[in-house]
């Protein structure tokens, strides 16, 4: 038992500090699970659509309007080969803009977890954000889109949730704006 406690720990704070996010031929406070009428999102997990809908939801309380649905995102939870990836996010020709979390992770995970590992991915494939390695004063991760690489302390939590979301949905860190988001 206190070998799975221990592997258990050791395989989210791996999760946590490395995410890796795949680029492939260029280019309300969740206390809870996310409660209420979800509609269908074509290509993804329904376990999913609920952050979807709360990705769009947020960059439209931010002024942007994002359509997940519109842009062909597509979401899938299934084993990653690689240890310690909680998500990735594929621009291949072959699977445009597809996002997948790791099963294990999934599994593992609390819903402000999952919601901070899924919306980085979507950062990547709808807000075409890279990855953003500031550091606060204080030692925690300036921002939601940080690579695991960097030493900074992950600090998302329900206090700092909408200062994070403030930073991952703010034009002026997007890569280039994608047709749609306004």
């Amino acid at each position: 038992m206190a070998g799975n406690t221990l592997k258990y720990t050791t395989l989210l704070g791996t999760a946590l500090l490395f995410f890796a996010c795949t680029k492939k031929d260029s280019l309300t406070a969740v206390a809870a699970e996310p409660a209420g009428q979800t509609t269908a999102y074509e290509g993804v997990d329904e376990a999913l659509w609920p952050y979807f809908e709360s990705f769009e939801k947020e960059a439209r309380l931010r002024g942007l309007e994002v359509d997940l649905r519109e842009a062909a995102i597509t979401g899938v939870i299934e084993a990653l080969p690689d240890d310690g990836v909680a998500g990735q996010c594929s621009y291949s020709s072959h699977q445009p803009n597809h996002v997948t979390i790791d099963l294990e992770f999934w599994s593992k995970s609390g819903t402000l977890f999952r919601e901070f590992v899924v919306f980085h991915e979507l950062g990547h494939c709808r807000l075409a954000r890279d990855h953003r390695e500031a550091v606060n004063a204080d030692g925690t991760c300036a921002s939601l889109m940080r690579s695991g690489l960097e030493d900074c302390r992950d600090n998302y939590n329900r206090v700092t949730r909408s200062s994070y979301l403030d930073e991952l949905f703010d034009p002026a860190f997007f890569n280039t704006i994608h047709p749609g988001i306004e």
